[in-house]
């Protein structure tokens, strides 16, 4: 699970980084062709997935911690670390080449399965 806290504060340091890169422009009405265009809403989703995976792979690690649990956790660590991994990836691919949105299912199954199996660990 140290991977899980390397991997989390990684991630909250790119997220910072990247909205702070993007935060330059944001006040130009037309960049990336506005507000609600594809690409300036994927790299949106690309900056904040980095800060919101990133605190998921905390919670993770903090709750099996917290809970005393040291068993069962190999799966849920690798799949939120995939997860944390490829979300932001497909979304800034995706940004500039539409047919990356079709790559998704990878970090979303990735998450949701990690969340199902931790969950299922937790309760049983």
């Amino acid at each position: 699970m140290k991977a899980n806290v390397y991997v989390a504060w990684i991630g909250v340091f790119l997220g910072c980084l990247f909205g702070a890169i993007q935060g330059l422009f944001f006040h130009r009405e037309d960049w990336l062709g506005g507000y609600g265009s594809w690409r300036r809403r994927m790299l949106r989703l690309g900056h904040i997935s980095f800060l919101g995976l990133a605190f998921i792979n905390l919670a993770f690690v903090f709750t099996a911690s917290e809970l005393g649990i040291t068993s069962g956790l190999a799966w849920p660590s690798r799949l939120f670390i995939v997860g944390a991994a490829t979300m932001p990836l497909v979304c800034y691919l995706s940004a500039f080449k539409s047919v990356f949105r079709h790559f998704f299912f990878i970090p979303v199954l990735s998450v949701l399965c990690g969340v199902g199996m931790f969950l299922w660990r937790i309760l049983f």
